[in-house]
């Protein structure tokens, strides 16, 4: 009988113990906030749909206690809107800003201007994650006091008590569409029109200059660097500084080279024998009764064997008597 009173008493002292837990313990409160997923995808111009670094721009909204994405709940499908924000809006110290001071950094469109952002600036977040429609600029960022933009995301409708903060990108600069047909490509291919290399601008002097001379693609600017560079940058002239001529050079050698290749063979070799070139003249190694040597194989006897055959190289060029081999 004694067991069994302790064995009771036991089991009333632990459901007391549970009772008096539950009745103290307090529901977690939770830190609600929106967050962009992937960063955009720069340069952004006027008129461009505005995307992601990887895909379309998404948009989640996370609890900062856990770092988790809120799968569940009436927040998980909020309805959800994408502002153009000042782009020097960084809040306090600890990255955090109130309602009002986010609303303060919305920019609006100039008077007289279309919205700053045209397209379906809203979404409905499903198990917490959205995507953004397509949205773009219709005015660039040059007129704004960080000359900046970033894109903000807010919470609309609401009725819920607790907070979600708002989530902003990072400030990037938005130009005119027009700029968007004068943009440098990195990196550049063989048949980008010369002026696509920087600072060579479009229609400018040095532009003029070397169309003048016949130079209108990046491989002619290559292979003319490759073959003659001292007649290449006398072309350029003196305008073009010594700090601009190298960093075109080396915008232009970042050009990704196909795997053409041309082979000069010297009169009598019965094509047994030559000197191998990439398609802008480089050479590349020498043929020497039909056993291919590459040039870091070749000893300075052979290396010798070059200049004069670049110059009969160049000079079949000027008369079509190049024999053109496919991936030698």
């Amino acid at each position: 009988v004694k067991e069994e009173v302790e064995l009771a008493l036991k089991k009333h002292l632990a459901n007391m113990k549970r009772n008096s837990e539950k009745e103290v313990h307090f529901p977690e409160s939770r830190s609600l906030q929106l967050q962009f997923l992937n960063n955009l995808s720069l340069p952004v111009f006027t008129g461009a749909r505005i995307e992601g670094d990887d895909s379309t721009i998404k948009v989640a909204l996370v609890d900062t206690l856990t770092g988790q994405i809120v799968t569940s709940g009436p927040e998980s499908s909020a309805k959800v809107e994408i502002v153009v924000l000042e782009g020097d809006f960084d809040g306090d110290e600890s990255d955090n800003w109130t309602i009002e001071e986010f609303k303060n950094n919305i920019v609006r469109e100039r008077e007289g201007k279309k919205p700053l952002l045209t397209g379906d600036a809203f979404l409905t977040l499903k198990e917490g994650i959205g995507s953004v429609g397509e949205i773009s600029f219709t005015d660039n960022s040059s007129w704004t006091r960080s000359r900046r933009f970033r894109l903000g995301a807010r919470v609309v409708d609401n009725t819920d008590e607790t907070r979600v903060r708002e989530a902003k990108t990072d400030s990037f600069i938005v130009r005119d569409h027009r700029g968007e047909l004068y943009k440098k490509h990195h990196p550049p291919v063989l048949f980008d029109e010369v002026w696509r290399l920087e600072k060579i601008g479009k229609d400018g002097a040095f532009h003029k200059r070397l169309s003048r001379e016949s130079i209108n693609t990046v491989k002619d600017f290559l292979t003319l660097l490759v073959l003659d560079p001292s007649r290449l940058r006398h072309i350029l002239g003196t305008g073009m500084s010594t700090k601009m001529w190298e960093v075109t050079v080396e915008h232009a050698r970042t050009c990704v080279l196909d795997k053409r290749v041309y082979l000069y063979c010297p009169p009598g070799t019965q094509q047994k024998s030559g000197v191998v070139f990439n398609v802008v003249g480089q050479v590349m190694g020498l043929l020497s009764e039909c056993q291919y040597v590459p040039i870091d194989k070749l000893s300075e006897t052979q290396k010798a064997y070059f200049p004069y055959h670049i110059r009969s190289f160049v000079s079949c060029l000027l008369f079509s008597y190049i024999i053109f081999l496919l991936c030698l």
